[in-house]
C-alpha cells in the first residue's frame, strides 16, 4: 500500500499509537518487536546463536552455559551476565497457542510448594508473569504463546540487580527468532537445541572424557 495515512501495528502483541506515513510509504504489518516465528523474521543486522529451534540473541559479555542430559541431548542452554542469568526456551504448543496461562499457573503452585514468596505480575510485555523471591534469589518468568509454540524465559539474579537483569530478558525475547519446525510434537514438548560445530566438537570431548553421549549438533 502507498500513499497517505493512519495504520495501527502491532508491538509484542499490543497496539501501537497510529503512524503518519509520509507519500510513497510502504506499510509493514508484520511485527516490530520478537519474539518472532520464523515467517516472521526480519533480517535485521542482529546476531544470533543458531540453536536450531530458535536464533537466540547474546548481551554483550554474555557466556553461554549448556545443560545436557546423561543421555546426550540438550536441556537448556543458559546465558550468563554480570546481572545474574537468563534462560530462554522454546516448547511446543497447541495450535490455538494458548499455553503459558496453564504453564503459569504450574509454575506458581511449584515455587509456592518449595517456599518461594510468589506474586503475579500483570503489567509485563506479553501479558502476566510470575516473579519470585527465595532466601538466594530472585527470579522472573515471562512467558510468550506463539503460533504452535511457547518461549519461555527466565530471569534469576541477586534482588539488588533484578530489575535491570529483567530488562535485559525482555531485550534477549524481543530480538529471539523461533524455529517450530512442520513436524507433529505433543504440547508442551521441549523443542529440540542443536548447538553450531566448533561448540558441539568442544561438550563432544567433553562428552567422552566422561563417558557420555554427545549431544546433537547443528
Amino acid at each position: 500500500m502507498f500513499g497517505r495515512g493512519r495504520h495501527r501495528r502491532k508491538r509484542g502483541g499490543r497496539a501501537v499509537e497510529d503512524v503518519e506515513l509520509t507519500e510513497n510509504e510502504v506499510v509493514d504489518e508484520g511485527p516490530l518487536t520478537g519474539p518472532f516465528d520464523e515467517s516472521q523474521a526480519r533480517d535485521d543486522g542482529v546476531g544470533r546463536l543458531d540453536l536450531g529451534c530458535m536464533r537466540l540473541p547474546l548481551p554483550d559479555g554474555a557466556q553461554l552455559q549448556v545443560e545436557v542430559d546423561p543421555s546426550g541431548p540438550v536441556r537448556a542452554v543458559h546465558l550468563l551476565t554480570e546481572l545474574g542469568q537468563l534462560t530462554v526456551t522454546a516448547f511446543a504448543a497447541p495450535r490455538d497457542g494458548q499455553l503459558w496461562t496453564e504453564v503459569r499457573a504450574e509454575i506458581t503452585d511449584q515455587l509456592r510448594a518449595d517456599g518461594a514468596r510468589v506474586e503475579q505480575v500483570f503489567d509485563g510485555e506479553w501479558g502476566r508473569e510470575v516473579q519470585a523471591v527465595t532466601p538466594q534469589v530472585s527470579l522472573r518468568f515471562v512467558g510468550v504463546d506463539g503460533p504452535r509454540w511457547m518461549l519461555r524465559g527466565v530471569a534469576a539474579g541477586v534482588p539488588e540487580q533484578h530489575p535491570r537483569l529483567v530488562e535485559l530478558l525482555y531485550q534477549v525475547l524481543r530480538d529471539t527468532v523461533v524455529v517450530r519446525g512442520a513436524e507433529p510434537m505433543p504440547p508442551r514438548s521441549p523443542l529440540p537445541i542443536t548447538l553450531p560445530g566448533p561448540m558441539a566438537e568442544q561438550l563432544k570431548l567433553a562428552a567422552a572424557q566422561q563417558g557420555q553421549q554427545p549431544p546433537p549438533t547443528g
